[in-house]
């Protein structure tokens, strides 16, 4: 199946439930981002900040470009002047840091929090406990350059679809829980980022708004040699 026929199979399974699809690009060249590109997709998703930076540089303006790796804090000032939607949010530390870069900037970085909601200690992510802490904290009033849009979570990678779904359960139940607790200037929080190739169907069926899918469109990963 070519790229232009996966995103519009892809495209009318979430048109019912009105999910956003990120298209993962990592290790994807830039003519078949410019397949999918002319095929309608404009939300692309990077997981490394050089890959992301050149992409962005050489591809069309009017691309949405979202960070859904691991971010180190060092890095957010490559990211801080363009990126649409920084994903992976896990400790306060990087909440200040993408803060400090959006005031250098003058805009104001929309965030996902990460929660780690994963039977594996390889997943990054807030623990329940500590996004309480912050959301209930006043370290809000400082991050006047932070928009956090809503959570972020990755399920255990495990054939156990019982499993997955309980995940995407909790942070669901999770992300209603805030949104009805906690009010904020810098909260706005519409998005739940959940589901990739492999489970983003279990993800829609339980609330998910955004899902991150690369294999699917592109095909295996290319890894350099």
């Amino acid at each position: 199946m070519s790229i232009t026929e996966s995103l519009h199979t892809i495209n009318k399974t979430l048109e019912k439930s009105g999910t956003t699809l990120v298209a993962v690009s990592k290790t994807k060249p830039n003519e078949l981002i410019m397949e999918a590109y002319e095929a309608g997709q404009r939300i692309f998703g990077e997981n490394k900040v050089q890959e992301l930076v050149d992409k962005q540089a050489s591809l069309p303006k009017d691309i949405e470009w979202h960070m859904i790796g691991h971010l180190q804090r060092n890095k957010v000032k490559y990211l801080a002047p363009f990126v649409s939607l920084i994903h992976g949010v896990d400790t306060l530390k990087l909440l200040r840091e993408i803060n400090k870069e959006g005031r250098k900037n003058d805009r104001v970085i929309p965030c996902l929090l990460q929660v780690h909601i994963a039977k594996e200690d390889t997943k990054f992510g807030f623990s329940t406990e500590e996004l309480h802490e912050i959301l209930s904290s006043s370290v809000l009033d400082e991050l006047e350059y932070v928009s956090i849009k809503g959570l972020m979570g990755m399920a255990t990678n495990t054939p156990d679809e019982a499993q997955v779904k309980s995940e995407f359960e909790g942070l669901k139940s999770l992300f209603d829980e805030i949104n009805q607790k906690y009010k904020h200037t810098q909260l706005d929080l519409k998005e739940i980022s959940m589901g990739m190739s492999g489970d983003y169907l279990l993800a829609i069926e339980v609330g998910s708004t955004m899902v991150r899918i690369g294999s699917t469109i592109f095909g295996a990963r290319n890894y350099p040699q």
